[in-house]
């Protein structure tokens, strides 16, 4: 017996607003379902992840998930939510974003196979492309009335004044042409419900009245609606002093990524496991009242950071994220430190003191080096004493002589060298 659909999102905490009908008619037959999403980058950020976990819920319970690429809404804007319209893409940059997006969610949703409810991915530029200004206004526009649309909440926020440019035309008739993608993919691929974040929620209704008013009252559409996720404390989800939260881990490293989750409040973390894996409610119960047991040990934050970091990278990914993580914290190799990419490096050390000195400098006993050029410390005389105590190393390896000679040989990447000052004191020498 599949699960149903409706119930797996109630207990996870995602589900935020539904039509009359919705959970009735997932019982009843296999449902396909759309989630939409803008192309304006080359990577999905962890914002986007509560609506994709909402479609591999959707495909694990027996439905067929479409994931629908805004390639022609992408070049316009959404009003909800903004406060500004944003920048329009051209063909390249949307194609180029795509099919980035396509091999992120290849993760979560399953699109080969035989079965009937494997993924779909679809970009409404594709029958947006030729559809012409008359063929919108005689096909789309005389179905919804301008006071419908002026109803919207989205719309009454830019009127009102919290946006500073009011909103254009191009995006006021953005309701109209979600709409237009919800009717198109109900008449050519059967889709009968739109998931999306709640702040969706007046364009997902446009659409569901659009089909209504243009093929009947007897064809039913249906909307829900996951909750826009929050921190703890109330503010925005996803979001760092140094920006999103991304998928690619170009963007990204794995290691700052499973650093994020691994950071997360206790409240936080209890709430994120449910949305943010796949693990059944018995697991999570379990793992919760063992956190609570001893919240020090951070049970939760583990579990979820490995669950989503194996889920978005890969379980390679997560081992030297964790390996990464006991360079800082814990006991680990020089050959845990060579394995590093650069950016990972400079992400780990992020925060600690780092000197810059030239190429020509290396040739030196290290106490000069770490006293004149790179101030590591006060002086000789306390480098000489905490040498002889064993309390100096050189990337991750005991410094046995304070004269010992460093050089280009010492390098990790051929540009760092990483001092260690007892237990926690690091320093990056970066050689220029």
């Amino acid at each position: 017996m599949k699960k149903n659909f409706v119930e797996e999102l109630k207990w996870r905490g995602m589900l935020a607003q539904i039509m009359p009908g919705t959970e009735e008619l997932l019982q009843r037959e296999m449902v396909t379902a759309y989630l939409g999403t803008d192309p304006t980058a080359d990577s999905l950020h962890i914002g986007h992840l509560c609506g994709i976990m909402m479609l591999r819920h959707l495909q694990r319970c027996g439905h067929k998930p479409i994931i629908l690429v805004g390639g022609a809404t992408g070049m316009i804007g959404d009003p909800s939510g903004k406060s500004q319209e944003r920048n329009l893409l051209d063909d390249k940059t949307l194609y180029h974003n795509q099919e980035c997006i396509k091999r992120q969610v290849a993760k979560f949703l399953d699109f080969d196979g035989n079965e009937p409810n494997k993924a779909e991915m679809v970009n409404n530029y594709d029958w947006m492309k030729d559809f012409t200004f008359l063929d919108f206004a005689r096909v789309v526009g005389k179905h919804i009335t301008v006071n419908y649309m002026m109803a919207k909440e989205s719309v009454q926020q830019r009127l009102n004044g919290t946006a500073r440019d009011g909103l254009s035309f191009t995006e006021f008739t953005y309701q109209l042409l979600q709409g237009y993608d919800f009717l198109y993919l109900y008449e050519h691929k059967n889709c009968k419900l739109q998931l999306g974040g709640n702040d969706q929620w007046g364009n997902m209704t446009t659409g569901t009245e659009l089909i209504r008013r243009t093929l009947g009252n007897d064809v039913e559409t249906f909307a829900l609606t996951c909750p826009l996720i929050t921190k703890a404390d109330g503010k925005k989800f996803g979001k760092t002093e140094s920006g999103n939260i991304w998928l690619d881990p170009k963007r990204t490293t794995p290691y700052k990524f499973y650093q994020f989750w691994l950071n997360v409040s206790d409240d936080d973390a209890e709430r994120y496991i449910k949305i943010f894996t796949s693990l059944e409610k018995e697991t999570i119960d379990a793992l919760v009242e063992e956190h609570k047991q001893d919240p020090g040990r951070r049970t939760l934050q583990k579990r979820l950071a490995e669950e989503v970091t194996v889920m978005v990278h890969s379980r390679e990914a997560f081992d030297t994220a964790v390996e990464a993580s006991n360079i800082l914290f814990g006991k680990s190799t020089k050959d845990s430190l060579l394995k590093l990419d650069e950016q990972t490096l400079l992400d780990i050390f992020e925060g600690v003191p780092q000197f810059e000195i030239s190429a020509d400098k290396l040739g030196q006993p290290a106490g000069d080096l770490f006293t004149q050029e790179a101030a590591v410390f006060a002086s000789k005389g306390e480098m000489r004493k905490l040498v002889q105590g064993g309390g100096v190393s050189l990337n991750k390896e005991k410094l046995a002589a304070f004269d010992r000679i460093i050089t280009s040989d010492d390098l990790i990447d051929g540009k760092y060298l990483l001092v260690q000052r007892g237990k926690k004191n690091y320093y990056l020498v970066i050689v220029k």
